[in-house]
């Protein structure tokens, strides 16, 4: 049977795609295809976190219910975070839907799939038991030469406006050991760059080691013979400390790359989100950074038009962001989110308002990142080769190890001598907003 796959959200629900075909593919025989009018099974991997993403994971579900309907597909397989939150109602309203999969259930995917296919309807979404290990089976969906790697599962933390906790549950890290195995065999399919993954990366192993674990993991991860860049993302303000900073600093390997979501730097709304001690604290973990690593990547994501926001604490989180010069910024509308603490705070934001708002910073990195980009025409970077680009057949594109894989811009050469996966000089000589132009100015020589 053929298996067509539908992955939507972020990264890490992306890894649980690829487990999920994974072991459908090692466990029940299926072919993997990405031509859905094709497919057998459709699984479609959902996100559930705010309301855009909701809506997007519901019109893809109806969209591949139409082709049900045609006979062209025969079962549907709903997962993810949507699945986790919705379970009951997506089953009852989408008829079409043959199995919903929660989000700890992954690996009782074997005995949904045997079920649906006797013309059973099940729901899987009792438990938080899943975390993957390095034996468990993946297929990868990413270029050869790079794979994100989730280093732990759920969060500890109860941000007020955040729904994730009930629908990963708590934090469940994955040994050192068990990481690291995975890393190899990554490497010895070709994996050069990974990129690690959890909710919150910087409290990885509280849960196990009963401290902030990363940077024993950063070292021992530096090690994997093959491995050429280590990148993570996620970082709580709160747990970045001074012997992380110090590894990403010295280690080689290890990408000078800081993916901080601050949210907010007043302390009024810092403090009704339950996020950092306060704007100061923050202030200070980033000027450390800066200090102690100017050449360091610094991206962060801001929410406007949280509950009770002032024009004044606007105008501080726009002054800071106008300040500090961050290297990217995700700006993002509040989204009210049943469930959650700040659903039911008083003074909810007008969403006229929280356009605006996010139109104005916006535009305001926008600038930033126009003047920053400017500065980089003329200089040489190291870059990892990604294949053929998407915008010229007659192009390569690859990224910096300030370039995160899909969300940070990319480099084109027209350079055809480089391979993908090869990394390379390049000369930058011009720039296109969040995209460089240059030439290969030396290949890699390993």
């Amino acid at each position: 049977m053929k298996l067509g796959l539908i992955s939507l959200g972020c990264s890490k629900n992306l890894v649980d795609s690829e487990h999920l075909i994974g072991l459908m593919v090692a466990r029940k025989g299926f072919e993997i295809t990405n031509d859905l009018e094709k497919a057998d099974v459709v699984l479609v991997n959902t996100c559930g976190f705010i309301g855009d993403a909701k809506e997007e994971s519901i019109q893809a579900i109806l969209e591949v219910a139409e082709k049900k309907n045609s006979g062209n597909v025969k079962k549907i397989i709903v997962a993810g975070c949507l699945a986790q939150r919705y379970a009951e109602e997506l089953i009852s309203e989408i008829p079409e839907i043959d199995a919903v999969v929660g989000t700890g259930e992954i690996h009782k995917i074997e005995e949904i799939v045997d079920a649906i296919l006797e013309d059973d309807k099940i729901v899987k979404c009792d438990s938080f038991e899943f975390l993957a290990n390095a034996g468990t089976e993946r297929i990868l969906t990413t270029n050869p030469h790079t794979a994100y790697l989730k280093i732990a599962e759920g969060c500890n933390r109860r941000c007020t406006y955040c729904i994730i906790p009930q629908l990963r549950g708590n934090l469940r890290s994955r040994t050192i050991e068990d990481i690291v195995e995975e890393a190899k065999a990554l490497a010895a399919n070709g994996v050069r760059e990974i990129n690690l993954l959890a909710q919150e990366t910087t409290e990885y192993g509280i849960d196990l080691y009963k401290k902030k674990a990363l940077p024993d993991l950063l070292k021992e991860l530096a090690k994997v013979e093959g491995i050429e860049w280590i990148r993570s993302y996620y970082m709580f303000p709160n747990s970045l400390t001074d012997e992380l900073v110090e590894v990403i600093k010295n280690e080689p390997k290890v990408c000078k790359y800081f993916d901080i979501p601050i949210q907010h730097i007043s302390g009024n709304i810092l403090q009704n989100m339950a996020r950092a001690k306060s704007g100061d604290h923050i202030k200070s973990i980033l000027n450390k950074i800066r200090t102690e690593i100017p050449e360091a990547t610094i991206r962060t994501t801001v929410i406007v038009g949280f509950p009770g926001e002032t024009e004044e604490d606007f105008e501080e989180l726009k002054e800071f962001v106008k300040e500090f010069k961050f290297d990217y910024v995700g700006v993002f509308k509040y989204s009210r989110e049943e469930g959650t603490v700040a659903h039911d705070l008083e003074n909810q934001v007008p969403e006229e308002i929280k356009e605006k708002r996010w139109a104005k910073l916006t535009n305001l990195q926008a600038e930033i990142a126009e003047i920053k980009n400017r500065g980089m025409i003329g200089k040489v970077v190291e870059v990892m080769i990604d294949g053929i680009s998407s915008e010229s057949e007659f192009m390569l594109e690859g990224r910096t190890r300030g370039q995160a894989l899909d969300i940070d811009g990319k480099v084109l050469t027209n350079d055809g001598t480089a391979k993908q996966g090869e990394i390379v000089k390049v000369k930058i000589e011009q720039n296109f907003e969040y995209d460089y132009i240059g030439a290969i100015v030396e290949n890699e020589k390993k």
